[in-house]
């Protein structure tokens, strides 16, 4: 299982060492630079999605309320394509980090061919590899 945090903290440590190299020829550069670096990091983190939970619970509550389940992992592209287009209504689906969940990676490899490819949604128990964002808002109302 890979590590969610590994990604931002590199950005976070790489742009220190660049804004920390600048910063005696250029501090106006320095303050530019470390800025956009901690955004790269931030959009990188898990902190950008909803709460993630397992996937057997996710299956259980998308069997109460009909929700969709997404499959998703940080550093994910696609998956921050996904939860940016949806906005609010992102909340209202049920996310599942297939970094921190063995069982939500073995059920998108299950699908996917031996591939943890994401996001994987699933509607009604079918799964759909990297949807069109308006089309899983569509799911939510429907």
């Amino acid at each position: 299982m890979k590590r969610p945090w590994t990604m931002p903290i590199l950005f976070l440590l790489c742009g220190s060492a660049v804004a920390g190299a600048v910063f005696g020829r250029s501090p106006g550069q320095a303050a530019v630079i470390l800025p956009v670096f901690v955004l790269l990091a931030a959009v990188n983190s898990p902190l950008v999605f909803p709460r993630s939970i397992g996937a057997e619970e996710a299956r259980r509550l998308g069997a109460t309320d009909g929700r969709p389940i997404v499959f998703w992992r940080p550093g994910c592209t696609y998956c921050l394509r996904l939860r940016a287009r949806l906005g609010r209504d992102a909340r209202r689906l049920h996310w599942v980090d297939i970094w921190r969940d063995p069982a939500g990676a073995a059920e998108v490899r299950a699908v996917n061919d031996g591939d943890e490819t994401v996001p994987t949604v699933f509607v009604a128990g079918r799964p759909h590899v990297n949807p069109d964002p308006e089309w899983v808002r569509a799911q939510l109302s429907a």
